[in-house]
């Protein structure tokens, strides 16, 4: 019995069932090696750092992280990062709204059957709401638009969504900025109706299914907009994670795994309870890797006035435009921050990876071993050549692009290298 869960409970599921899954459903053979990189994720066979304190000789190692979205570990550097983009693209002076458009059940399994619809579906969100907006303004406004492309749902069945950040205004065309203070849902709930079924009216064939539907919604399908502002500043990584950057599922969500089953939680968006729901392992397998998109697929994507040839352009045209009309616009400085594994480490622990815990004192990098290629690195080695005078050559770090210099890897100050394991 494997009852208790830790957290090595998600690797386990999948090295216990994975062959006897992929068996069942070829389809996902592909996916071979994310699953392989997940399970080798943190293994020092698969390569590490190693550091020593000065002081003690107290020895610590690092084995590199595999940096792959399906790691519910490397999964939250990825979220960090994310957030930190989308924070630091926002428009000063300008609020947002959260637009969030969902897909009626009876076709969903177009999109899990057919993966390259999902592109079509982010197209044809874009299309509707601008086609909303040029219904109100009975003129084309362009407004920004950040685009997340979701597939799972509360219960991490396959559910395709779309959540949108777009400017509460915009500029129709004689650059003149149009607030959105009000979208009818009814308009809404009809433009994204018609835009969606002539879609996959165009793409897959099934007149007959989405004539019934129009039967069956007279009024539309759900597109929902929060017309209150999204949160700014500290507030906004906390709301972005509540809504479009959870992962199908975290670890504390899963209650129990008895090697046949597993049961996990999720929160039902009807009636706002936590609800338990046990699977067999298979199933909850599949329930995971279905929401691993197509290789080289771009989850958040930047529209409009967002668009990342001319977004630059568009910030300092905006905060000319908006002086002229008497805006206050509070200038901020707005950095994409990437996060090292040290750095990550003491976010999410709140401790020092790299003092000892022995001594308290800095540690030194020491060796980094590749699996491929032996020791790529050793700092004693370096004190040799050193030694006999030779010019320092240094080693180059796998996955950079540059070399480590035996001088950098000294406590100078409280400047310790390390390999960073989460990407740079």
């Amino acid at each position: 019995m494997k009852d208790c869960v830790d957290k090595e409970t998600f690797k386990q599921i999948f090295r216990d069932h994975w062959p006897e899954f992929v068996a069942q459903y070829p389809r996902y053979k592909d996916k071979d090696i994310i699953i392989e990189k997940m399970l080798g994720c943190g293994d020092p066979a698969n390569g590490y750092s190693e550091y020593i304190c000065p002081d003690c000789l107290e020895i610590k190692k690092v084995p590199f992280s595999c940096k792959c979205k399906f790691c519910l570990s490397c999964a939250r550097a990825h979220l960090e990062e994310w957030i930190s983009k989308i924070e630091a693209s926002l428009f000063e002076g300008v609020d947002y709204r959260h637009l969030i458009l969902t897909v009626p059940e009876q076709l969903r399994v177009y999109f899990y059957r057919q993966p390259k619809l999902l592109d079509e579906l982010i197209k044809t969100g874009l299309t509707m709401i601008k086609d909303v907006l040029e219904t109100l303004f009975r003129d084309p406004v362009e407004a920004g638009y950040i685009v997340v492309l979701q597939t799972a749902g509360r219960s991490a069945g396959y559910n395709p969504h779309l959540h949108i950040m777009m400017t509460a205004g915009g500029l129709n065309s004689n650059h003149e900025w149009r607030d959105i203070k009000y979208i009818p849902f009814s308009l809404l709930h009809k433009k994204w109706q018609y835009h969606l079924f002539e879609m996959i009216k165009r793409e897959v064939k099934a007149k007959e299914l989405i004539d019934k539907l129009y039967r069956k919604y007279p009024k539309g399908i759900v597109a929902h907009i929060k017309m209150e502002k999204v949160p700014k500043k500290d507030k906004l990584a906390q709301y972005l994670i509540k809504y479009v950057g959870s992962p199908p599922i975290a670890l504390s969500r899963i209650v129990k795994y008895t090697g046949e089953k597993v049961r996990y939680w999720y929160k039902d968006h009807r009636t706002s309870k936590k609800e338990e729901i046990e699977i067999p392992v298979l199933q909850f397998i599949g329930r995971m890797v279905q929401h691993v998109l197509p290789p080289g697929f771009k989850q958040v994507r930047y529209y409009g006035l967002h668009a990342t040839c001319k977004a630059a352009k568009v910030r300092e045209f905006l905060k000319a435009l908006f002086l002229k009309m008497g805006r206050m616009v509070e200038e901020t400085v707005r950095q994409v921050k990437h996060y090292s594994y040290r750095q990550g480490i003491v976010k999410i622990t709140g401790k020092d990876p790299f003092v000892c815990e022995k001594c308290g004192a800095e540690m030194w990098l020491w060796q980094i071993y590749h699996p491929k290629y032996g020791i790529i690195y050793d700092e004693l080695k370096e004190l040799e050549r050193r030694s006999h005078g030779q010019e320092e050559k240094g080693t180059r770090v796998a996955g950079g692009t540059g070399r480590v210099r035996p001088g950098n890897v000294r406590n100078r100050g409280r400047d310790v290298l390390q390999l960073s394991l989460f990407p740079v």
